[in-house]
C-alpha cells in the first residue's frame, strides 16, 4: 500500500526530478559537439572552450637559412708507406718515417693531429694460378688541419721529412666561425618562416595570431669538399699557396601559428 505525500510535498518532489533531469540535458548539449542548447550561442560556446577552438585553426611553416663562410683553415691527409721482404722490416721503416713526420708537424703546431690508418698486409704474385708471397706493405696515415696560407709548404717539408704519400686536402672554416654562421642561418630560417605564414594568411584574408610551436631541425655545415689528388699533383706546394673557398652552413625552423 502506497502512502500518498502532502499536496505541497508531492510539489517540491516533482521540481526537484524535472531540475535534475533539465541539468543533465544542458551538460550532454554543452558537451556534445554539434549540440547547442536553446539560448547558447556560439559565442557562449566560444568561451567555454577558447583552447579547443583556437588550436583547431593553426598553419604549420618551415623556413630555410643559409649562410656562407669562408674556409681559412687546410685539412690534409698523408702519411708514410714502405715495402719490404718481411712484416718486421717494412714495420720499422713506417714507425721510422712516421716518428720524423710527425715530429715535424708537432712542430709547426698544427691543429686535430690524429692517425686515422694503419695499416700491414702481404703481397702476392700470381703466376698461372699460383700464389707467391713476395712481401709486405705498411703505412700510417695521419690528419691534421693548418692555416691554408701555410698548407702548401708544410706538406713540402712533410715528404722531405719521410711522408711518401698524400691522399688529399680539404678546406674548412674555424669552429668559432662555423658557429656564429649557425647562428646567422637559424636566424634567416625563422624569418623565412614567418614570411611564409604571413603571405598564405594574408592571401586567405587571415592574420597571423601568436606562435604555438616552434622546432629547431639543425644547423649545420656539410663535411669539407676534398680536393681530388689530380688537382694536387698540379701544384708545387713548395711555391705556390693552397687556396681555399667558402663553406655552407645551413639551418631549418619549423613554426607552428595561430591564426
Amino acid at each position: 500500500m502506497h502512502r500518498l505525500l502532502p499536496h505541497s510535498n508531492w510539489n517540491r518532489a516533482r521540481a526537484l526530478k524535472l531540475l535534475a533531469v533539465a541539468t543533465g540535458c544542458l551538460s550532454l548539449l554543452t558537451a556534445t559537439p554539434g549540440l547547442a542548447a536553446p539560448g547558447l550561442t556560439s559565442d557562449k560556446i566560444a568561451q567555454i572552450r577558447p583552447t579547443q577552438e583556437r588550436m583547431l585553426r593553426t598553419i604549420t611553416v618551415t623556413g630555410r637559412g643559409t649562410e656562407m663562410v669562408a674556409t681559412t683553415l687546410t685539412q690534409v691527409r698523408l702519411g708514410v708507406e714502405a715495402q719490404g721482404k718481411t712484416a718486421e722490416e717494412v714495420q720499422q721503416q713506417v714507425a721510422q718515417r712516421s716518428n720524423a713526420v710527425i715530429n715535424l708537424l708537432k712542430s709547426r703546431n698544427v691543429d686535430k693531429l690524429e692517425t686515422t690508418g694503419i695499416n700491414l698486409s702481404p703481397t702476392y704474385r700470381y703466376d698461372n694460378g699460383n700464389q707467391t708471397l713476395t712481401g709486405y706493405t705498411a703505412s700510417n696515415i695521419v690528419s691534421f688541419r693548418i692555416p691554408t696560407n701555410q698548407a702548401g709548404a708544410l706538406m713540402d717539408e712533410a715528404v722531405k721529412a719521410g711522408a711518401t704519400r698524400i691522399d688529399g686536402v680539404s678546406f674548412v672554416a674555424t669552429d668559432a666561425a662555423i658557429a656564429t654562421a649557425q647562428k646567422a642561418a637559424l636566424r634567416k630560417a625563422a624569418q623565412e618562416a614567418r614570411t611564409q605564414a604571413d603571405d598564405v594568411l594574408s592571401s586567405l584574408g587571415f592574420t597571423a595570431q601568436e606562435i604555438v610551436g616552434i622546432q629547431v631541425n639543425g644547423a649545420y655545415a656539410p663535411p669539407p669538399r676534398p680536393v681530388p689528388m689530380a688537382e694536387m699533383a698540379k701544384q708545387d706546394f713548395a711555391a705556390t699557396p693552397v687556396i681555399g673557398g667558402e663553406q655552407q652552413v645551413e639551418a631549418s625552423v619549423t613554426l607552428q601559428i595561430t591564426y
